[in-house]
């Protein structure tokens, strides 16, 4: 790979450009008003002066401070809290853009006897809007409880999870993150890890549509970034919870949180048997001169399948308040996972003699899956107000060994049997190195820069061998080792700064260089080269991903509009590239292509950001190309690429991992939160976009074009303070493809939530899929060949679950103790 990229690198590294930075900020200072002892651990928390729903909050650190940041300008309550203390509240604070209100000194006083136990009624919102991201607290959403990480996914506002358990955003790729990383314990695949993470495990997911060029410019349409649980409450606190569903679904789980003044340590276990029952068919019919003839030949399939997962997973790390500017942080992830999948699949043929009249199939697969990660941060407060370094590093191990196996009969007596037994292993590792750096320049502007690494390595094989003449004999064809090491080396630059009182900008460059390169090795002892590594892939380029944004604050409530651009990248990922051919069904063979180059996106959006004390909202008109567009390409029965995989199985479909072309997508989206009564609110969501796409030459296809738009709507109602009922509904209306059409899909979801135990536990009940409509359906359409097809991974399924939350706000401060002065003089403060 080459390495001449180091002046250029530097150049964009310390390239000032300009932004700005348009929220305000609020400090306040809170000790003991008996002897002005700081409070670690008091609750400051930034009100709505009409809703009193919770905008911002946090709690004071070592020496009693606490900093509100990112505060849209405008009045709000201020509520100060801490246990055994009175309540602290100033009716009106203004905030102001670009600048920080500093409150001073306030001091709590004595309010009676100190509580053992501390229950915080109080609902964060469940929906934020930034002009740039939208933050959803998804421990509000009861209609996920009981599911996976995916199912949760699947709730969430503009995001899409199709029937293979891939996730889309706007109706393109998405790259997922786990706390801001790639996790490696998903290891090529982070579908099977969202299906097995448990949605209890999950505090909130971040959308970040158009990032700044300090993000990872990996994502067709943007960053999804899911935040797992951490508490940090002072004191001793946990939340316990268990689950029972239908279809054999159990979940259960525990976390805890412990914190002093010197450390924060937290941990969780959750443990979920879960079982999604599905069903799915296809019709292939065989077209003469385009067209179906009375004996063109037909296969219909029609399947049952499950997939049985059972996983383990556990959080454990520990802060370290070194100083009041110093923490260090260190945790870990480890993921246990068994999966057992199985599909029953029944073949109908007409006028195909040769194969009889009906061929039952079936297959079971069983995998164990063993993954953890580590990781280091690091954080530095420097002379400066707002001055900061950071840092990370994290490693990651996954390793997956499977079986499969696959027996299918027939009716009539040419035919055998036909079995097929696959051994597979797969062994990755991840490093990711990050540092960043920011410098406030003043009141109106700040530049930002920093490095990030990604380097990782895998090693997939498969061992594959079918019944012949009554004896398994191993098949070459199919069996191989296929290695990939890739890695990408980032530094950033954000310049920000106020052009006028209203009017902003930012100004960012973020310079990559990137390789991806896999070789793979056949054993067929008849190949000269047998035993040998081979090239198969080699990908080594560099390039810089522009970013710039101009904002406008219309007002001192917050509403604002927003002009953005960035340049973005889609690399190909391990299954995409692999070369050796997936036989588990022998009507879809598909391939992946190690020469696969890596999309080139262009975005632009326009949003609209509006808040009411009841109603807010965001729209946005976007506007995405996409350059070497890649995506799964069927060829017919009669190209001489499907030719060498498919034989005389002409009604069987081949697919391989193809660039098939650029891509057009402009459209308008909305997302709008209304609390109707203090007991009733409504979230809501649509895009709607129009799309084309042009596909090269060399894939003789018609170009498609097309609109399309999709939408979602959740309703909270509150019946009383114990008792509330929430409602999720989805559509997505049909959209044509290259090679065909995708059919609509909707779906509603239904969960009813009672609070016990003194607002300390909970019952839930949900439903998901309430009335079994939710299913993925398509057509395609080849010169040789017309297939419609409709497939779902999880039917309609029941949950009832508990939760119990406790907690204490602060085991080693009593009232006692803070009469006598509970603080050493070597405490750090």
């Amino acid at each position: 790979m080459k390495r001449n990229y180091l002046l250029p690198l530097l150049f964009v590294l310390l390239f000032p450009i300009i932004l700005f930075a348009q929220d305000g900020k609020l400090k306040v200072t809170v000790v003991e008003a008996s002897n002005e002892d700081p409070i670690l651990g008091a609750s400051v928390s930034l009100l709505d002066l009409k809703t009193n729903n919770q905008v911002k909050g946090r709690q004071t650190g070592q020496n009693g401070i606490a900093i509100l940041e990112a505060i849209n300008p405008g009045k709000y309550l201020l509520k100060i809290s801490y246990v055994g203390l009175l309540d602290h509240t100033i009716d009106e604070v203004t905030i102001v853009a670009n600048q920080t209100l500093d409150l001073g000194t306030i001091g709590l006083v004595e309010g009676g006897n100190q509580l053992d136990e501390v229950v915080v009624r109080g609902k964060v919102s469940d929906l934020q809007l930034g002009i740039d991201k939208k933050i959803f607290d998804v421990s509000q959403s009861m209609v996920s409880v009981g599911g996976t990480a995916q199912d949760l996914l699947g709730n969430v506002p503009t995001i899409q999870v199709d029937a293979d358990g891939s996730i889309s955003l706007r109706g393109s790729t998405v790259r997922i993150l786990i706390d801001g990383k790639e996790s490696a314990m998903a290891g090529s695949d982070i579908n099977k890890l969202l299906q097995s993470l448990p949605a209890d495990a999950v505090a909130k997911v971040e959308i970040i549509t158009n990032p700044s060029a300090k993000y990872d410019a990996e994502g067709q349409s943007g960053i999804v970034n899911i935040v797992l649980k951490k508490n940090i409450r002072t004191g001793l606190n946990g939340v316990v919870n268990a689950s029972v569903g239908s279809y054999d679904n159990y979940n259960a789980g525990v976390s805890l949180n412990y914190r002093n003044e010197k450390f924060n340590y937290f941990g969780s276990y959750n443990y979920r048997n879960g079982r999604n029952v599905g069903e799915g068919s296809v019709r292939t019919v065989e077209l003469i001169n385009g067209v179906q003839a009375p004996n063109s030949e037909i296969t219909e399939s029609n399947s049952q399948s499950f997939r049985k997962g059972i996983n383990n997973s556990f959080r454990l790390g520990a802060d370290y308040y070194a100083s009041e500017k110093t923490t260090y942080s260190l945790g870990t992830n480890i993921s246990i996972r068994d999966n057992n999948r199985g599909e029953d699949i029944v073949y109908t043929y007409f006028n195909r003699p040769s194969f009889g009249n009906k061929s039952p199939r079936t297959s079971r697969q069983q995998e164990q899956d063993f993954g953890y990660d580590i990781t280091f941060d690091y954080k530095r407060l420097l002379k400066r107000d707002g001055e900061e370094i950071t840092g990370n590093i994290t490693y990651g191990n996954d390793k997956e060994d499977g079986t499969n196996e696959y027996i299918q009969t027939y009716d009539i007596p040419t035919l055998d049997e036909s079995r097929r037994n696959n051994t597979t292993s797969e062994r990755g590792k991840n490093w990711n190195f990050q540092l960043d750096y920011l410098l406030p320049l003043g009141e109106n502007h700040k530049i930002e820069a920093g490095y990030r690494g990604i380097i990782r390595n895998s090693d997939e094989n498969q061992y594959s061998e079918r019944l012949l003449n009554g004896a398994f004999v191993t098949d070459y064809n199919v069996t191989n080792d296929f290695d990939m090491t890739s890695g990408v080396h980032a530094i950033y630059a954000n310049y920000q700064r106020m052009l006028s009182s209203r009017i902003g900008m930012q100004f960012g460059l973020r310079a990559e260089d990137a390789y991806l390169n896999s070789t793979i090795q056949s054993y067929d002892p008849d190949r000269i080269l047998a035993g040998t590594n081979i090239v198969a892939g080699k990908l080594d380029y560099f390039r810089v991903y522009p970013s710039l944004f101009l904002t406008y604050d219309v007002n001192a409530e917050g509403d604002k509009v927003q002009l953005s651009y960035s340049r973005r990248v889609q690399r190909p990922r391990g299954w995409q590239v692999n070369p050796f051919v997936d036989v588990s069904d022998e009507t879809n063979f598909r391939q992946g292509n190690p020469n696969l180059l890596p999309e080139d996106i262009h975005a632009a959006e326009l949003s609209f950001a509006k808040f009411y004390s009841k109603w807010n909202f965001i729209t946005s008109a976007y506007f995405r190309r996409v350059n070497d567009m890649t995506q799964p390409f069927q060829y017919d029965t009669n190209d001489p690429i499907a030719a060498i995989y498919l034989g005389d199985n002409t009604n069987a479909t081949f697919m391989r991992w193809e660039n098939v072309g650029s891509r057009n997508n402009a459209g308008f989206e909305l997302i709008s939160k209304v609390n109707i009564f203090n007991w009733w609110d409504v979230t809501v969501n649509g895009n709607a976009f129009y799309f084309k796409v042009n596909p090269n030459e060399r894939f003789d296809v018609r170009e498609t074009d097309g609109f399309s738009w999709n939408g979602n709507l959740t309703t909270n109602v509150k019946f009383s303070k114990l008792t509330s009922l929430q409602l999720k509904g989805d559509y997505r209306a049909p959209m044509n493809t290259l090679q065909g059409k995708m059919k609509s899909m909707s779906g509603v979801d239904a969960a009813l939530k009672q609070d016990i135990l003194k607002g300390k536990g909970s019952l839930m009940f949900n439903v998901r899929d309430l009335f079994d409509t939710r299913r993925f359906g398509g057509e395609s359409y080849l010169p040789a060949r017309y297939s419609e097809f409709y497939h779902r991974w999880s039917k309609r399924t029941f949950t009832l679950s508990f939760s119990y939350r406790f907690g204490m706000q602060d085991i080693n401060k009593n009232k006692d103790s803070r009469e006598e002065g509970s603080f050493s003089e070597d405490a750090g403060y």
